[in-house]
């Protein structure tokens, strides 16, 4: 396949797995308001796996879903994604669409600091200076909801919630980095699977749990609630593996960028589908946090190209 064509269609599969996240975050909303978030949360992993079976059996890699290196990687892993996961679906069903969208874009500005912070890679200054200026876009999306006293008496529902959605942020990098080790030593099939196991099993452990804590109890959902929970996984494993394709095509660099065509299609469904109209704070705050964003990822670029120059010259000639 020509290289270009190979590029048209990792783009393409990156707006669409956006698209599949964007409607998975939607129908969470919308099932959040009378389902437990620990039941949604399983859901949401569990039914991944339709998806996700279907394509290690097309590609023939069921076995490697099953070879794991290191175990305690594996956990660690998915006790902070599955915490993650459990935060973000609650600012899902406290705050618009947009917002939580906006507030979950922290994320890939908080991998820097940690990865400088917990891998020991070296940051320079152009790319603290984007994290500073993205975390300025942070707090103004944030701004309306940075009420303290509502926060303490847990009594404005989109405050409470913008502090889910920032703890969720704040786990998905942690994630991320736990990834990077990851991946040196395990499988893609293996991380996947692992995770969508380890965060199914939690979830379920939220059932007994919600007679002893306040987290709601689990409900026999309706047929149509039924529905929406497979969806929800469904969704959530499809957008993965559309994800997982679409850097097969075409180098990271170029393919992650079109991650924020997901505040696009927030904006168009929660206007449509909740009436959500985003304030000036979160189009200011999301512009401001996405140009960040970006720099970062082409500053990463050009340090790849710059080691993969540094490689070339240092490695003996035979």
């Amino acid at each position: 396949m020509p290289v270009l064509s190979r590029a048209v269609t990792g783009i393409l599969l990156k707006v669409l797995s956006t698209m599949a996240f964007t409607c998975m975050s939607t129908l969470v909303r919308v099932a959040g308001k009378e389902v437990p978030v620990g039941q949604v949360v399983f859901c949401r992993s569990f039914f991944a796996l339709i998806p996700l079976f279907i394509m290690l059996a097309w590609r023939d890699e069921i076995m490697d879903a099953f070879r794991v290196t290191s175990v305690s990687s594996h956990i660690k892993r998915g006790v902070i994604g599955a915490t993650g996961m459990f935060s973000g679906f609650v600012g899902l069903t406290l705050l618009p669409l947009a917002d939580s969208t906006a507030i979950s874009y922290a994320a890939p500005l908080m991998v820097v600091p940690l990865a400088a912070i917990i891998l020991g890679e070296r940051v320079r200054i152009y790319r603290w200076s984007a994290v500073a200026i993205g975390f300025i876009g942070v707090v103004v999306i944030l701004w309306p909801h940075l009420d303290i006293e509502a926060l303490r008496a847990m009594s404005d529902g989109q405050t409470v919630g913008a502090m889910f959605a920032l703890g969720g942020a704040v786990c998905a990098a942690f994630a991320t980095i736990q990834v990077r080790k990851l991946v040196s030593t395990e499988t893609t099939a293996a991380i996947v699977f692992t995770f969508m196991m380890l965060c199914a099993v939690l979830a379920l452990l939220t059932w007994p749990l919600a007679h002893v804590l306040p987290i709601g109890q689990w409900i026999v959902p309706s047929v149509w609630q039924a529905v929406i929970l497979v969806a929800v996984g469904v969704f959530g494993g499809l957008g993965q593996i559309l994800l997982t394709v679409s850097y097969r095509h075409a180098d990271t660099s170029l393919i992650a960028p079109f991650e924020y065509f997901s505040m696009i299609w927030a904006i168009v469904i929660g206007y449509f589908v909740f009436r959500d109209v985003p304030s000036v704070y979160v189009l200011a705050g999301g512009a401001i946090v996405v140009a960040s964003g970006i720099f970062v990822i082409w500053r990463e670029h050009q340090l790849g190209l710059e080691r993969a120059r540094q490689r070339k010259v240092s490695t003996p000639q035979g």
